[in-house]
């Protein structure tokens, strides 16, 4: 409904599912289950009409969009072997490229065939 991917799994202290959204998603979420005219709590109709009028801060990045590291992006980063240059060259940010080299040297992710 929302275009966001979750991990589905219980938590720890309840084993129970509790799925959190935010901003956009949220809006997008509290639109489509409260509609106007629904059935529901008037507690929870004054929480959507509040959330529905929050806007982004100026000064705040673009809502997070998953982008996956392909092969040839593995082994330019092991190539060039310094997070902050990597980050230019692939367009990444400099805590994504060397969270990713480090996964790549401790074998939490498989290294591109031919390396």
């Amino acid at each position: 409904m929302t275009g966001a991917e979750r991990n589905v799994k219980r938590n720890t202290r309840d084993d129970i599912y509790n799925i959190f959204y935010s901003m956009e998603l949220a809006q997008r979420l509290a639109a489509d289950l409260y509609y106007p005219g629904c059935l529901s709590l008037e507690r929870k109709r004054a929480a959507v009409n509040s959330l529905a009028t929050w806007e982004r801060p100026a000064g705040m990045r673009a809502a997070y969009t998953q982008r996956r590291w392909s092969t040839q992006e593995d082994r330019v980063l092991l190539q060039i072997n310094n997070p902050a240059a990597a980050a230019d060259e692939l367009g990444r940010t400099v805590m994504s490229c060397g969270l990713r080299l480090w996964r790549l040297r401790t074998g939490q992710v498989p290294m591109p065939s031919g390396q």
